[in-house]
């Protein structure tokens, strides 16, 4: 059987001018970075995401004990340190609103938002607003299935992408078993909360 995070090589993916909220800077590295997102838990009986790197280590995870699409879930890095907490606002079933909380932050107010914008047949794009300057990042569903987006900034360059995975054979892995993109000095940390928001809102969390 493959594994799931074999190392592969991954076409270049459009750019602009990159900025991301500096809340994290030891999550930010000056070079592309590539990770395995698994949409599987590794507690037994429990929902979430596993993340890896490219040498095939745990570097993110997403544990929820609960149901399927719960109502406030919690980002972690390996130890098990929460990084952000987030969390769904019942405004309006059709219009998904969620929440997310930076945990060294101490602030009562959200770290950012996620709001759907629009959606165009089989895809979506989500408003993510920023607390700290009201600069805003765009969550892209792609027509290729609920598995695949990609993140945008407020320059409409995308920042990071995730598609399927393939094995260095080019076999698919289920769509539970995502490769993603991030480019450089992009807080990876933010990008991990916006790819387990989109999760959770295609119920895959």
């Amino acid at each position: 059987m493959a594994r799931v995070h074999p190392i592969l090589v991954v076409p270049s993916i459009d750019n602009a001018s990159f900025s991301t909220p500096s809340c994290s800077k030891p999550y930010m590295t000056s070079k592309r970075e590539r990770f395995t997102i698994w949409m599987k838990s590794l507690v037994m009986q429990g929902n979430g995401c596993t993340v890896y790197e490219e040498n095939g280590e745990i570097v993110y995870r997403v544990d929820n004990y609960d149901n399927k699409h719960s109502h406030e879930v919690y980002l972690m890095d390996l130890r098990g340190k929460v990084l952000f907490t987030l969390c769904e606002q019942k405004m309006c079933i059709f219009r998904p609103n969620w929440e997310a909380y930076e945990s060294n932050d101490g602030s009562n107010t959200p770290f950012f938002r996620v709001r759907k914008s629009k959606m165009f047949g089989k895809e979506s794009t989500y408003k993510v607003t920023m607390r700290s300057d009201g600069s805003c990042y765009m969550l892209e569903s792609l027509a290729a299935g609920k598995s695949t987006f990609r993140i945008r900034d407020s320059y409409g360059g995308v920042i990071a992408e995730a598609k399927q995975k393939q094995s260095s054979t080019g076999v698919e892995f289920g769509d539970d078993v995502l490769s993603l993109v991030v480019e450089p000095h992009v807080d990876h940390s933010f990008i991990m909360a916006l790819v387990t928001v989109y999760g959770l809102i295609t119920h895959q969390i």
